[in-house]
């Protein structure tokens, strides 16, 4: 099947250069991902049991923290255990498979942040409409668009790439299953492919970055109107460490997909990937939740308060 319009399996070649060094590699990956998983579903779970944390605000971020327990699934387990096992097969339905929900999630990602950025600019901008403007059910139809959003473009794309012809190679030099890489090794006319992933880059990508600039503009300008200096400190430092995961979520990407193809590309491609796949996703939740005292006293309130008095009395039920 080489040589038709479809290859039965693809080899993942993540790293080749360090490949050998799988005693490195795999803990890194391995630490991170428990990481991951440990922060946001603490926090998933923390906003979750709390009463007092059922506002807009920490319904987005619960969304977040449980898509991007999602997102890094997607792709880090594979790639670990590639590393470890040196097996780096995988089936063509596999990698489209692992191609959809990676996309999936990275969309809903960034349909979220977009709402998130919104949510914030209601509620520095106009904070005596807030609850006016981010009523329940409203906030209910924003997520599910982002999810919805998310799920119906991944199909579109994945429609789309599936219908490549792969004959050139059967390799793909990345950390999971791209669609720049597959478009790298198919063969045949490809420019509506292209042209499909400009429309995709514009209307999932740059329109939603400009909305969270447009948003967070409007908060700086009302920062800098700010009368309180204590006020204005507070409100701007966590303007900030929302837009810095913002800039390395979005730089990434955009360094990745608009940087010209050189001789360290590809290299260079596995970098930028690690960083939005696995690194983003891991300093989510302590930029945007770990920084705010509700967030802090819920999870402590988890960890203590909860799961060490049950703890208590299910071994004094035992005894």
């Amino acid at each position: 099947m080489e040589n038709g319009t479809r290859v039965i399996d693809f080899y993942i070649i993540a790293f080749s250069k360090v490949f050998g060094q799988k005693f490195l590699l795999f803990p890194t990956f391995l630490s991170i991902y428990l990481i991951c998983l440990l922060w946001n579903m603490l926090i998933f779970v923390a906003l979750f049991m709390d009463p007092h944390l059922q506002k807009p605000m920490y319904f987005l971020l619960r969304n977040l923290s449980f898509v991007d327990v999602l997102y890094i699934s997607v792709a880090l387990p594979k790639l670990m255990d590639i590393i470890i096992t040196e097996n780096t097969r995988v089936s063509f339905a596999a990698c489209f498979t692992q191609m959809y929900f990676f996309t999936s999630f990275a969309c809903t990602e960034i349909c979220l942040l977009t709402t998130m950025s919104y949510d914030r600019y209601v509620a520095i901008c106009f904070p005596l409409h807030y609850v006016l403007i981010m009523k329940k059910r409203k906030c209910d139809l924003m997520v599910a668009g982002c999810w919805i959003s998310g799920f119906c473009n991944s199909l579109f794309v994945t429609i789309f790439a599936s219908r490549l012809s792969f004959c050139r190679s059967t390799y793909i030099k990345q950390i999971f299953c791209d669609i720049k890489t597959l478009t790298k090794i198919s063969c045949g006319d490809i420019h509506e492919f292209q042209t499909m992933i400009l429309v995709e880059a514009f209307l999932m990508g740059l329109c939603p970055f400009l909305l969270i600039l447009m948003s967070y503009s409007k908060i700086l300008a009302n920062i800098l109107g700010l009368s309180s200096i204590h006020q204005r400190r507070k409100t701007f430092s966590t303007c900030t460490s929302h837009l810095t995961i913002l800039l390395i979520f979005y730089g990434t990407l955009l360094c990745m997909y608009m940087i010209p193809p050189s001789e360290y590309s590809e290299e260079l491609d596995q970098i930028f990937s690690v960083f939005y796949l696995a690194v983003t996703p891991t300093l989510n939740p302590l930029i945007y939740s770990l920084r705010n005292k509700e967030v802090k006293n819920a999870i402590h309130n988890v960890l203590f308060s909860n799961l060490f008095y049950k703890g208590i009395s299910v071994c004094r039920g035992a005894l």
